[in-house]
């Protein structure tokens, strides 16, 4: 997530904020550089402060010292038509991919770099920084686009031509699927980890819908609201059959569904599910009607848990290590965790919360 506007000094303007692959840490890129924290327990992990310029893209690669950086704010660090590989220890670029336009996103995985163009999507051999495959996309000025992360399976989910179409590349079968995921234009994508889940938003922002990425069937329609909003992030749980997904858009609430798990992408014969028994979300208590009439604001389902932010402002949200947790990362600088009731659902509680650029300016 790039690029949000809160500015507290010219020092401190933060530009960009992102978790990790696994949501064990989260990186932020300010006007003078670039912090990484741990999620839990929460600590900053590392800092780089640059006396030239911004970063407006931190894109983390799982743990380690590897990180992608994108110049950014009014004095960028490095050219927003440049993804600069950093060795955090050896403090310095050890590898640059240039492009024509701006990059408007970075994704990485232990073997693959994906940067997301305005109009094109490409993907690279981290290796040896080799052009594998490039792919056409409608205007995509969010830089909207997905990586699997595990290492079994290579899943590019991004923009299609179309309007609320997604095009999800399938390099391990070598098999490319178009999925009509909305009638109006894309906000927002995620793929599950293995890359067999896909789950999306439209501009309206008022249903998430997921779809098996093997042969794009449908496999749930979830219901945020019935007001517009603008999704700011999607995410699945961990594991191989995720249990649930979180969202968290400008009306200041993150959702959490439960994933049914009677809709499986392949998986291991005879494995149990790891869904707690009588585990759904809420439907309308008129459902009954989209049985007669299709109506499917009554047929989609409504949040199983939910956490309310203190403030309404840009967030991103994932699943903490420990089961049913939430972390939460705020453009004021804010980070939340909470958990919830994985049987009864409802209100989240607050676990801990911390402002990290406070603590930053302290410093």
């Amino acid at each position: 997530m790039a690029r949000p506007s809160d500015k507290r000094n010219d020092r401190f303007e933060l530009l960009h904020i992102g978790f990790n692959q696994d949501n064990t840490c989260f990186s932020c890129g300010i006007s003078s550089g670039f912090r990484v924290y741990n999620c839990e327990p929460f600590k900053e992990t590392f800092r780089r402060d640059f006396d030239n310029g911004g970063v407006g893209c931190v894109e983390m690669l799982f743990r380690c010292n590897i990180l992608a950086l994108v110049g950014g704010g009014s004095a960028p660090r490095f050219s927003p038509n440049k993804v600069m590989i950093w060795d955090d220890h050896q403090g310095r670029c050890i590898g640059e991919l240039n492009f024509r336009t701006q990059v408007r996103a970075v994704r990485l995985r232990r073997d693959k770099i994906v940067v997301a163009l305005e109009h094109k999507v490409l993907m690279y051999n981290f290796a040896d920084l080799r052009l594998e495959h490039s792919t056409e996309t409608a205007s995509n000025p969010k830089g909207l686009v997905s990586l699997s992360a595990a290492p079994e399976h290579n899943v590019v989910a991004c923009p299609g031509l179309h309007c609320g179409q997604v095009r999800v590349e399938l390099y391990d079968v070598r098999r490319t699927k178009f999925i009509q995921a909305h009638t109006s234009a894309l906000a927002c994508i995620a793929l599950s980890q293995d890359g067999k889940m896909l789950a999306t938003a439209s501009e309206r922002g008022t249903l998430v819908r997921v779809h098996s990425t093997f042969d794009g069937t449908k496999l749930q329609e979830l219901r945020r609201g019935a007001d517009p909003a603008c999704i700011y992030s999607i995410a699945f749980s961990r594991g191989e059959r995720p249990q649930w997904l979180a969202l968290s858009s400008d009306k200041g609430t993150v959702h959490v569904f439960s994933l049914d798990q009677r809709q499986p992408a392949p998986a291991v014969r005879n494995a149990p599910s790891d869904a707690a028994s009588g585990q759904r979300n809420p439907v309308s208590p008129l459902s009954f009607v989209s049985a007669i009439i299709p109506v499917p604001y009554f047929a989609s389902e409504r949040s199983f848990a939910q956490y309310r932010l203190p403030e309404d402002v840009r967030s991103i949200v994932g699943f903490g290590a420990q089961p049913n947790t939430l972390v939460i990362v705020s453009t004021t600088g804010s980070f939340y965790t909470a958990g919830f009731d994985e049987q009864k659902g409802g209100v989240c509680q607050q676990l801990n919360y911390c402002k990290f650029l406070e603590i930053d300016q302290d410093d």
